[in-house]
């Protein structure tokens, strides 16, 4: 094949027009011509859901077997890099057994809530541990000869009306908490693609931002790969092509080559836009169609699944060392989670796990006596008095209980957000009461996020092993039968209750735009700088042995302590290092900042000196005056421990740098005033504009349409919506509706409407009945002549002869 340059130049007009966008949901188009084959793209960020049949990008249909690991809110508790990159290892590797060349992961957003319906995708409500983790991904997702897609760049934090919803935030807040996870991932693991997010950032689409795909991502970070949209998540294609985005999926049909078409022949877009967009496309299939299928060792596999999610589930309490449980103990299993396990989330990302034990199957071949199982609740939340009946009897035989509790499937989904941090009321209620007719009960959490926890003193030890994957039950035996030691530890804040986090009030946002004014103030930035008390602190997790910390020594290249293991029983812990100004600054600053970790084994007695290395990340802050990265001059404290809460060991370094101008110093809250300045502009109007719905409209506006039929059809679909949410399953095409666009109507056809289409159904809904069921039909049939006339012209030029 000749190189890419000459594969560009030999191409016509509408070739490299019609390469920007998908062939169908989850293919490239093909050029035979130039022998340019069609690639595939899957889900992935926690196992590889590629699927061969019927085909929607939200996770509805099945999809072909494969390993469903812990999902990344779940790894993140490893805080281990080198298990990051084993993971995504394996995940290439399947995916290149199932002939997936691009993985569709991982997910390293900022939980800027813990309300936000899709953590359970994300890493982290902190930027470097995000960032490293993602890169381990990348590193070994790529290593396999699979392109990873780091996701969903970028400021995209909530799921209401996720596709028109407009993230206003400051440059210096954009900067250190969410971009620093995709700098770290496209510096230190070069991904070979990047996939845009569904929001606006600062009123331009994120897939179409120029200042984020251009400016900072190419030209300041030197990414080099291919920047794909979510799946529908294209707004303008020429704007997309200028501003730095490749490729539109799923496949649009022919309408957006034909407007990229028209746009260079007007002179609107310039040819060097396109030719660079479609250079970045074929370099991008020709790095994953450089090596032969993998061959997956599936036993292996699980192996490892187990082995990461008994790593990564986090020890909360263990009062009296309950845990480990000794060989022979009576254990009493309760809870509707241990016979039907939630072990990943809903959406675009569920896998069809290779298999799937679960508690009630493993516990009792374990070195356990299992006295009974007893399902104790309903997963709707009813009240069953029946079970809870049948739970207590079953808790009095028993020395220990394990009780399985977790959120139920519709309090975490791709699509909507979480309404509280509660778990539902008879799960507490059960606790109670087993509680109370038997003290020693172990907690398990299974669940995406974190969760309230006003309830922990009932349990004597408390276990949240978040969402384990297929091996998750067996991970959680081994940990509690001290196999495992838990080396967990929280990768998010576990606040006391919804009110204290700094978003409480504003999260989600319901209009038009979502502002940022907690500024950098997110998760423990928060809560340690204003002295909030929490439940679990950022970096917290225990161990069934003990660490202490000595000899802090501090210098120019970084900060080195002693781990001695001063307990009974090999274990690992997380050595954390946190860097904070000391004295006043020119800016608002968090007290204290995550730089640096690392995940330390040792057996009894054993000691290790650790190093923690300083980096260009380690003392800078974005200056929004001057456009840059700097370091103010000044004394830091440096500080080392196991936790935010638990920073014992601290020292002081001068480090040199700049004298940053004085700004205004607002607190989580802002004045209007206040964000004007931070933002270097007027607050955007959060209001809908009044008039026609328009095409970047979400659907779910159709309440107010003055067309009958449009309110009718609203109706239709809220109570499709309602009636799934009463039967506790999340209905995720409605709710993919209700929170889109109207031109999500020709974006996601595949060529069976067009934007005109997408008009003329405006019309309809904004009051001009018959002109616009004329204009439907008009338009439908319009667009079906031009979308064959435009493929036949394609496949002609493209020599496609399995088309024609």
């Amino acid at each position: 094949m000749k190189d890419t340059p000459s594969l560009v130049a030999s191409l016509s007009l509408l070739e490299k027009a019609a390469l920007l966008s998908g062939a169908n949901t989850w293919q490239t188009r093909a050029i035979e011509r130039i022998s340019l084959p069609p690639v595939w793209l899957a889900d992935g960020p926690h196992g590889v859901r590629k699927q061969v049949g019927s085909a929607d990008h939200l996770g509805i249909n099945g999809s072909e077997p494969a390993t469903c690991f812990p999902t990344a809110a779940t790894i993140a508790g490893s805080w281990d890099d080198e298990l990051a990159e084993q993971i995504g290892a394996a995940l290439g590797r399947e995916a290149s057994s199932q002939g997936v060349g691009v993985l569709l992961g991982p997910g390293l957003n900022i939980k800027r809530s813990p309300l936000g319906g899709r953590s359970f995708e994300y890493f982290s409500e902190d930027p470097e541990l995000a960032g490293r983790l993602a890169a381990a991904y990348v590193r070994g997702i790529q290593s396999e000869g699979v392109a990873a897609t780091p996701k969903h760049f970028a400021v995209n934090s909530q799921e209401l009306r996720r596709m028109v919803s407009d993230s206003v935030v400051d440059e210096r807040t954009l900067r250190e908490i969410y971009l620093t996870a995709f700098e770290i991932v496209v510096r230190e693991a070069a991904p070979w693609a990047i996939m845009s997010s569904y929001n606006l950032v600062n009123g331009v689409y994120a897939h179409e931002n120029a200042h984020l795909l251009t400016e900072i991502l190419r030209a300041e970070w030197g990414f080099d790969g291919a920047v794909i949209s979510d799946w529908g998540g294209s707004n303008d294609a020429v704007a997309a092509v200028a501003a730095g985005a490749a490729l539109e999926m799923p496949s649009p049909g022919f309408d957006s080559a034909r407007e990229i078409v028209a746009a260079v022949e007007s002179g609107r877009l310039a040819t060097a836009d396109l030719d660079a967009r479609v250079s970045e496309l074929i370099d991008l299939v020709r790095r994953v169609t450089e090596r032969a299928a993998a061959i997956v060792d599936l036993p292996a596999h699980h192996a490892l699944a187990r082995r990461a999610a008994a790593e990564s589930a986090v020890l909360l309490r263990n009062e009296g060392d309950l845990l480990p449980l000794a060989a022979g103990t009576r254990v009493a299993l309760i809870g509707a989670f241990a016979t039907a396990p939630r072990y990943q989330g809903a959406g675009s990302s569920l896998v069809n796990p290779t298999t799937l034990p679960t508690l009630a199957d493993v516990l009792p071949n374990s070195t356990l006596d299992v006295v009974g199982v007893a399902e104790g609740f309903r997963r709707d939340g009813r009240a069953d008095e029946a079970l809870r009946a049948e739970a207590l009897t079953l808790a009095e035989r028993a020395d220990v209980v394990v009780l399985s509790l977790g959120l139920p499937e519709i309090a975490e989904s791709e699509g909507m957000d979480r309404a509280t941090l509660d778990l539902p009321e008879e799960q507490v209620r059960l606790l109670r009461d087993v509680h109370r007719v038997n003290p020693r009960t172990i907690v398990l959490i299974s669940a995406g996020g974190v969760v309230s926890t006003p309830w922990a003193t009932d349990a004597a030890a408390l276990l949240h092993a978040y969402l384990g994957g297929q091996a998750g039950a067996e991970a959680i035996v081994d940990v509690l039968t001290g196999a495992v030691d838990p080396g967990g530890r929280l990768a998010e804040t576990m606040p006391r209750t919804l009110a204290d986090t700094p978003t409480a009030e504003t999260f989600p946002s319901p209009t038009r735009t979502a502002e940022y004014r907690e500024g950098p103030f997110v998760g423990y930035r928060h809560y340690d700088t204003a002295g909030v008390p929490v439940a679990f602190p950022f970096g917290y997790g225990l161990s069934y042995t003990r660490f202490a910390y000595s000899d802090l020594e501090v210098d120019a290249d970084g900060a080195e302590v002693t781990v001695t293991n001063t307990g009974s029983r090999a274990g690992s812990d997380v050595v954390q290092m946190y860097v904070g100004r000391v004295g006043a600054s020119a800016l608002a600053r968090p007290r204290r900042e995550l730089k640096g970790y690392a995940k330390v084994r040792l057996e009894p007695g054993q000691s290790r000196r650790v190093a923690l290395p300083f980096g260009d990340r380690t003392f800078r802050v974005f200056d929004a005056a001057s456009n840059a990265w700097v370091v103010e001059r000044g004394e830091y404290e440096i500080a080392v421990g196991a936790h935010i809460g638990a920073l014992d060991l601290t020292a002081t370094l001068e480090r040199d740098g700049v004298e940053i101008a004085p700004s205004i110093r607002p607190g989580v809250a802002p004045t209007d005033a206040e964000f004007a300045t931070l933002l270097g502009r007027e607050v955007p109007d959060p209001r809908w504009p009044a008039g026609p719905l328009g095409e970047n409209d979400p659907m779910d506006r159709l309440a107010e349409a003055r067309s009958p039929l449009g309110r009718l059809g609203f109706r239709i679909l809220d109570a499709r919506r309602r009636k799934a949410d009463a039967a506790g399953t999340p209905d995720l095409n409605v709710l993919f509706l209700l929170n889109g666009p109207f031109r999500v109507i020709s974006k996601m056809s595949g060529g069976l409407a067009t934007r005109r289409l997408t008009g003329a159904v405006l019309t309809l809904v904004n009051g001009q009945t018959l002109r616009g069921l004329g204009r439907v039909i008009a338009a439908y049939v319009g667009g079906r002549r031009d979308e064959k006339a435009t493929k036949k012209a394609f496949d002609a030029a493209a020599g496609n002869r399995s088309t024609r």
